[in-house]
């Protein structure tokens, strides 16, 4: 079993170890992003940089191997995925655990952006319908009759995508139960709603409404990481304490409000990106008709109001359920804060601001191959 992190000194007594973990607030490094107001975040548990470093070398090889993001896996390596899952599960320093969760996290940005975001990667709103159906069926290892079976698996492999997601699920199966191999497939097609819903606004060349893009983040959102953190860990949730619908309702709460994170370091890449990208600050301020830095605090301090919520229930949760379910909450803390020092570290997101937002045009279409009060709740 792998050694627990070090928790910091706070609260003592039996339930306590999450609502410890919730007051931790650690410097980031410097290397900030450009224009990010400060976020309420849990700080990350480790920071062991050779440990990320091997695995990013462990996941780019997959990537090779697979064949997603031809030409383009330097700019992979650059964006070090390898340290996002070191920060993000610091239950355990096995690689081949942390490879697991690193290889669908890989997958799934792969689906994005071969098929919803980045046109030279082959992605098309009229195609990405039929494709999803296909990564749901690769994730699950649909079994057809006969020679369909054949044709099928043809497929897979003539699309570097699915055959990421089949390949990077396989390797799930080696460190997870069953039960949590489905479970974490079933986190993964739950992201298909989103991305279909992101592709009749390219479609339709509409930038949403602020709910209706809230909505969006709550199924597009980081919740297959989550998803999986006792598997990496090397323990499991039952079932019962999985599906009660309060843990649920604090996971979409911290899964929505690292997404938000997401979208504030990603905005002034994706406001000059004339690829049509969807982000919260983005609708605030077409809905709002306020500037882009006025967009931005507003969605920052959206994003403390759901942390603040989230910790509150992580606590509460914490204080009365079984010791595993506790553990699984400090990992959930800890993966916010990976998350959040990842991002706010990584280059991917180090761009100048813009001078105002860029057009939303309709992007072409190519065929790849064959206020921090209140209840957000």
């Amino acid at each position: 079993m792998p050694a627990r992190p070090t928790v910091p000194t706070g609260p003592t007594g039996l339930g306590t170890e999450a609502a410890r973990l919730l007051l931790r607030r650690p410097a980031l490094p410097d290397s900030a992003a450009e224009a990010v107001p400060e976020l309420h975040t849990c700080g990350p548990l480790r920071d062991d940089r050779a440990l990320g470093e091997t695995v990013n070398d462990r996941l780019l090889d997959w990537a090779a191997d697979v064949g997603i993001y031809p030409g383009r896996l330097e700019e992979i390596r650059a964006a070090d995925f390898g340290r996002l899952v070191m920060l993000c599960y610091p239950d355990t320093d096995d690689v081949e655990r942390l490879l697991a969760p690193a290889r669908c996290t890989l997958a799934a940005w792969a689906m994005d952006d071969h098929y919803c975001d980045d046109t030279t990667l082959g992605a098309a709103p009229h195609l990405l319908g039929s494709r999803l159906a296909a990564a749901a069926a690769a994730a699950d290892r649909l079994r057809l009759p006969g020679r369909y079976a054949t044709e099928f698996d043809d497929a897979v492999r003539d699309d570097p995508v699915l055959t990421a997601v089949r390949s990077a699920v396989e390797h799930l199966a080696t460190v997870a139960t069953p039960a949590q191999v489905t479970r974490a497939r079933h986190a993964m097609t739950s992201l298909f709603p989103g991305m279909a819903q992101e592709a009749t606004w390219r479609a339709t060349s509409r930038v949403p409404a602020v709910w209706e893009y809230l909505v969006n983040r709550q199924a597009n959102s980081f919740r297959p990481c989550l998803a999986v953190i006792d598997a990496v860990g090397g323990y499991q949730l039952a079932d019962d304490v999985w599906s009660d619908p309060r843990l649920q309702h604090t996971l979409t709460t911290a899964t929505l409000a690292s997404s938000l994170l997401n979208d504030l370091y990603s905005v002034h890449r994706e406001a000059r990106d004339t690829g049509q990208d969807f982000n919260l600050p983005l609708s605030i301020a077409a809905e709002d008709n306020c500037s882009l830095p006025e967009a931005i605090e507003r969605g920052a301090a959206l994003h403390n109001q759901l942390m603040r919520h989230y910790e509150a229930q992580a606590a509460t949760l914490a204080l009365a359920g079984p010791p595993e379910l506790r553990r699984y909450l400090v990992g959930v803390s800890a993966w916010c804060g990976g998350n959040h020092a990842w991002h706010h570290g990584n280059p991917r997101y180090a761009s100048s601001p813009p001078t105002g937002l860029s057009s939303w045009a309709q992007p072409p279409r190519r065929r790849q191959r064959t206020s921090d009060e209140g209840d957000p709740a």
